[in-house]
This record gives structure tokens, C-alpha cells and sequence, in this order.
């Protein structure tokens, strides 16, 4: 019995040796390749610079209507809505009692001239006093002052339209009592061509744009003014372009919220007072603009704007941006990228700083439906959320 088990216990040594000597030759495991993403090359170009801005449309001038006498109104003489010259008669006010007082100031004035007249030459005879004389002197010129005032209300029942616009609707009707500079206006002027397009942004706006325009760096005409657009409501662009009125700015002291006042043309009359606007300033061309796509910038921790850059070894590098604004689906960065650098717009979930992946430039969908797969699935092709 021991020669057997010592016979076993020795083919069982051979078959762990032979066992242990083939796993020693198997080969080792192979590690997983770098991971591909999809990037875009950046690239400088000039890019045209514009800001947009919500404004409100406002009258160049605006005139409240009102009687500078009393009496009661007999006429309206023109049609609410229309459009009336300055100078145009708008409502006539009953003249009679002031017609009156005219008649009589000029009868009165007739009277006291004529007794200066007669005491002149009687006091160059010394005849009468020189008190008596001067006395009739000056009742004549006060006789000819009542002449002037009886004349000027006397006009002003004649309401006049102040300026040159479109007039609206009449709050009172004929028959009504009229009185001197009264709290409700009898209707409203308003000059509409051109008009005023007034929008309120954050001081640090008007800064930006006065530098700009002190750099040369935004867009202007021959005479040295900045071009301003407009956007209707509609989203139809306004035909007719504006200029920026630096000098007809208001400060919020609340706030501290600007007004910038543009001023546009409106032969048409197609801008009217209160309507909404979308204004666009065109601030000037970019020559060597850096453009990262919107797809690849994330935001850190600290909420700063984040790519990840593949650099020249492919290895993925974390950069922090500045980013200015967006222009469409991209965003102008002012530092932190520059030309050259490749982003990764897909397959950022499988990656992080410091590892090497296997770029390939992206290739964007076509208008007749996305092309074959140049990197990571679609599932991989979401934002991915801030770097830790």
C-alpha cells in the first residue's frame, strides 16, 4: 500500500509541474486601446460683432393740446388719427366775448391816443402841465397794451396744432367748456418720422461702447456715426437704419441702468409709439476671432466656461475659458483657447485630463440626416457635465 500511494503522490507532482509550466508560457493580457473622441479644430477668423437689444419705440416729439382761454368749444377741425401741419387750426373756441373785448380795447386806445395827440401841442405852449401831458401819454400806451392782449386771446380761441404730427383721438366733443391751461389735454401731437428707439442695459454696456467707438472699433458711417437695425415684432427686419445717440442717454440712479437712444427714420410710418423692437448694434468686425462650439465647453465647479483640449501627443488637457458671448452655436472666446487647438465636442464622458485618447475630427450632420458614425456613439455625444 505504500509503494502505491508514493507511486500517486509522485504522478501527481509531474501533472502540477506540466500544469504550472504551461500556464508560465501562456501569454500576458493586452490593455484596452485609447478611447476615440470627436474634436474640432479651432481656427482664427474675422467675425462680425453685434449686440442685440429690447427696446420700446418712442415719439421724437410729443405736444399735449390744451386752451389758453376759457369758452366753450363749437368746432373740432380735423380727423382724430390723421396727420396735421404745425400751425394747422384743431379746434375753434365761441370768439364772441373776446371779439368784444377787442372792439372795446380798440375804441378805448383810439380815444386815449387821440387826447395824447391833442395835449401835445398844448403843453409845448404850456399850456396844460407837463404832468397832464405825460399822464395822457401813458394812458395811451397802456390803451394800446389792453389792444395787444385782447388780440392774443382773441387768436387763441383759434386752437393751434404746436408741431408737425399724427394727432389722436379728441377727448371732448363740441359744446363742451373749455378752460385755461386745464389738467386734461384736448388731444396729443405726435412727430413720427423720424422716432426714437430707447432701450435700458447696464451701464458697463455704454462703457463697452463708448471705448469701442473711441477705438475705432465700431462700425460707422461718413459722418462718424454708429449704424444701428431694428427687428419688428414679427421678427421682418425694419428697412431703414439708425444711428446711436450717445448724448441722449438718462442714468437710473435706482438701478443703475442706462437708456441708449438710437433714431430712425419713418417715412412710412411704421414704427408708432410703445411698440416692442429688437435693436441690433453692429459694434464692428473681429479679425482674428477664436469660435469654440457651444457642444464641447462645459462649466467647472466654480462655474467658470470649460473645454477639454487633446493636445499635440493626444493627451487631454482641461482648459478654463473667457468666453465673451455667443454668436449662434458657438461661443467667442477671448482667452484660454486658441488656434490650433483640437476640442472635444463628443465622447467626453469617456475621457479625463491627463489620459491619451484617439482624436478624429467631427463631422457634422447633413441637411439629408447624419452621416456614419466618425467617433462615439450619439448616446456619447451629450455636454458632459463640470470636471471635477
Amino acid at each position: 500500500m505504500r509503494k502505491i500511494a508514493f507511486s500517486m503522490g509522485r504522478r501527481l507532482s509531474v501533472i502540477a509541474v506540466v500544469a504550472m509550466s504551461g500556464c508560465s508560457h501562456k501569454a500576458p493580457p493586452q490593455s484596452a486601446p485609447p478611447p476615440k473622441v470627436s474634436v474640432v479644430t479651432l481656427k482664427a477668423q474675422p467675425v462680425p460683432i453685434s449686440t442685440e437689444l429690447p427696446g420700446r419705440v418712442t415719439s421724437f416729439r410729443e405736444a399735449e393740446v390744451r386752451p389758453q382761454v376759457n369758452g366753450v368749444l363749437l368746432k373740432r377741425l380735423f380727423t382724430e388719427g390723421g396727420e396735421v401741419k404745425a400751425g394747422q387750426q384743431l379746434y375753434q373756441i365761441d370768439p364772441a366775448p373776446y371779439q368784444a373785448a377787442y372792439d372795446s380795447a380798440v375804441a378805448a386806445a383810439a380815444s386815449a391816443r387821440a387826447q395824447a395827440e391833442r395835449y401835445k401841442p398844448l403843453a409845448e405852449a404850456n399850456a396844460v402841465s407837463k404832468q397832464d401831458y405825460d399822464n395822457a401819454v401813458a394812458s395811451d400806451l397802456q390803451a394800446r397794451a389792453a389792444v395787444e392782449t385782447a388780440h392774443i386771446n382773441l387768436v387763441y380761441t383759434r386752437v393751434l396744432s404746436p408741431i408737425t404730427g399724427r394727432i389722436s383721438r379728441s377727448a371732448v366733443t363740441e359744446g363742451a367748456l373749455v378752460t385755461a391751461n386745464q389738467t386734461t389735454a384736448l388731444a396729443t401731437v405726435d412727430q413720427l418720422d423720424p422716432v426714437y428707439v430707447d432701450v435700458s442695459q447696464p451701464s458697463g454696456t455704454l462703457l463697452r461702447f463708448k471705448r469701442e467707438a473711441a477705438a475705432g472699433l465700431l462700425q460707422q458711417s461718413a459722418a462718424g456715426q454708429t449704424p444701428v437695425h431694428l427687428q419688428l415684432e414679427d421678427g421682418s427686419d425694419y428697412a431703414q437704419a439708425g444711428t446711436l445717440q450717445f448724448s441722449e442717454v438718462t442714468v437710473d440712479q435706482g438701478t443703475g441702468s442706462v437708456t441708449l437712444r438710437a433714431i430712425f427714420p419713418n417715412p412710412e410710418r411704421l414704427l408708432l409709439p410703445g411698440m416692442f423692437v429688437r435693436e441690433r448694434i453692429e459694434e464692428g468686425v473681429r479679425p482674428d476671432a477664436v469660435l469654440a462650439p457651444q457642444q464641447g465647453v462645459t462649466h467647472d465647479t466654480k462655474g467658470q466656461p470649460a473645454a477639454l483640449v487633446v493636445g499635440q501627443d493626444d493627451t487631454v488637457e482641461l482648459r478654463t475659458l473667457q468666453a465673451e458671448r455667443a454668436i449662434g452655436d458657438q461661443w467667442l472666446v477671448s482667452s484660454g483657447l486658441k488656434p490650433g487647438d483640437r476640442v472635444i465636442v463628443e465622447g467626453v464622458q469617456l475621457v479625463k485630463p491627463g489620459i491619451k485618447v484617439q482624436p478624429e475630427e467631427y463631422q457634422p450632420a447633413g441637411p439629408t440626416g447624419p452621416p456614419a458614425p466618425a467617433g462615439p456613439a450619439a448616446a456619447q455625444a451629450a455636454p458632459a457635465a463640470a470636471p471635477q
